[in-house]
């Protein structure tokens, strides 16, 4: 019998067309010899199986399932790429951990720390890692200008503190831009994250792990050709993007050894992504742990896949059937 299988997107963010193409890209990955996969869109109140252009059938949220015909559906596993709110922050993880859904990635404490920047930031610190000097706003709260100017200096980034894809971040590079980044990154999120500037290679490093081995992918070097990896960069093909990274062989494994440590140290589960800005001195500081990485065909994890000589096919089957056993 072949397992059913919800690849669930869509989600309450403007990430909402980033979600939308990694759907895409991970349905074209997994074995459909093997599997029926499905494509789930959940927006709001509205959880509905994609069947055809044309034909969206709504799913029972008591145990996600859709009747179509007559005939009742129920998955086997959930494959999470909705990036942004409610599947990268752990609600959604917690809905399937209630009703008993296998699914792809961290648990909800994972995802919950994860997806607040600040507090993983904060979190991982106390483990050694390096990251950058920065301050959080919460919804009312304001910062003076100068304040900015000691704690943090200029440039720095403002940004939603619970976002991706590069909605609502500025590079500030003067005093008088201070407060409309704020504003600008308060109308995509309640938090507010102000982060001190790193100089230096940015490069990111996907990993996984199934009960019998762990898998850390080759590095990735990102040159933007903007001020920032925004979302034209990212999106628009605005960037290079060189796999494997040109850093020496030792500074590699050592950012992969602290990748394969992060993944551990949070509780990680299935594919995760963590980005790094390599500063003067090979000193490796963190940006950000993503536990629902892009999954387009031209995103890093599938370039890194490639680069290590594995199939995504093979890969996607390897997270599937771990869960599953």
């Amino acid at each position: 019998m072949k397992k059913n299988i919800a690849i669930v997107a869509g989600g309450d963010s403007s990430e909402v067309v980033v979600s939308l193409k990694s759907a895409a890209g991970l349905y074209s990955f997994m074995d459909k010899e093997r599997y029926n996969v499905y494509i789930v869109t959940i927006v709001g109140q509205t959880w509905q199986v994609e069947w055809s252009d044309d034909e969206k059938i709504t799913i029972d949220k008591n145990d996600f399932s859709f009747v179509r015909n007559g005939e009742k559906t129920t998955f086997d596993f959930a494959y999470i790429t909705i990036h942004g709110t409610p599947g990268e922050n752990g609600i959604l993880q917690g809905y399937f951990e209630l009703i008993g859904l296998p699914y792809s990635c961290c648990g909800v404490l994972a995802a919950a720390i994860t997806f607040n920047k600040f507090t993983c930031n904060q979190y991982l610190k106390g483990f050694g890692v390096k990251v950058s000097e920065s301050l959080v706003l919460r919804s009312g709260q304001t910062v003076s200008d100068e304040e900015v100017a000691q704690k943090i200096g200029f440039p720095c980034f403002v940004k939603p503190n619970v976002g991706g894809s590069s909605f609502g971040v500025t590079k500030v590079k003067s005093i008088e831009q201070v407060q409309p980044a704020i504003a600008l990154a308060f109308a995509e999120g309640e938090e507010v994250m102000i982060e001190a500037f790193m100089a230096g290679t940015e490069i990111t490093c996907g990993v996984y792990k199934t009960k019998t081995k762990a898998q850390v992918l080759p590095i990735t070097e990102v040159v933007s050709e903007n001020e920032f990896f925004d979302y034209d960069a990212k999106y628009k093909g605005q960037v290079q993007e060189i796999t494997p990274a040109r850093i020496s062989d030792s500074l590699t494994e050592r950012v992969q050894k602290l990748t394969s440590a992060i993944y551990d140290i949070l509780g990680c589960k299935g594919i995760v992504r963590i980005d790094y800005i390599i500063s003067e001195g090979d000193v490796i500081n963190l940006l950000e742990v993503n536990t629902t990485p892009g999954m387009t065909a031209t995103s890093f994890i599938p370039q890194q896949v490639a680069a290590a000589g594995l199939d995504i096919k093979d890969v996607m089957t390897e997270i599937i059937e771990n869960e599953l056993n």
